[in-house]
């Protein structure tokens, strides 16, 4: 029921970005969605991709550092207040949200989160029978 997710630390530095965009290219990884926070020193750029495990392996072998965790992609209602109504679901059950971010996919928005609660988050995407992205729902390159 969950995505994994690529988190690759990059120095706040001219060139670190297209460093790490680079190898993911000449690997012919396709990046499916993005986002980068920041801080003084480094950012965070978390890329959810169409092979993440060998984007981990490619990028840890160039020296770069970089994790992979779970994550859920829930698709929402394309009308206004989707992000809402599927945020609600979880606010509701008391499950707290790390951070999050959204992206289209084939017309369709998905909305991105983490939380430290994933088997309560589970529970209210089958209680509330949201439609969580899988693995497979992804575009393959």
């Amino acid at each position: 029921m969950t995505i994994r997710q690529l988190s690759i630390f990059i120095e706040n530095q001219s060139g670190t970005l297209q460093k790490v965009l680079e190898l993911i290219r000449k690997s012919g990884i396709q990046i499916i969605a993005c986002t980068i926070a920041d801080t003084a020193e480094y950012g965070l750029f978390r890329i959810i991709c169409s092979e993440p495990d060998r984007a981990c392996k490619e990028l840890k072998e160039a020296g770069v550092a970089v994790a992979i965790s779970d994550v859920f992609a829930i698709e929402l209602d394309n009308q206004p207040g989707g992000a809402a109504n599927v945020v609600s679901v979880f606010s509701g059950a008391g499950i707290g949200i790390t951070y999050m971010y959204a992206f289209l996919l084939d017309g369709r928005g998905i909305l991105v989160f983490k939380t430290a609660q994933a088997a309560e988050a589970e529970a209210a995407i089958r209680a509330h029978g949201l439609r969580a992205l899988s693995e497979a729902d992804l575009p393959v390159s």
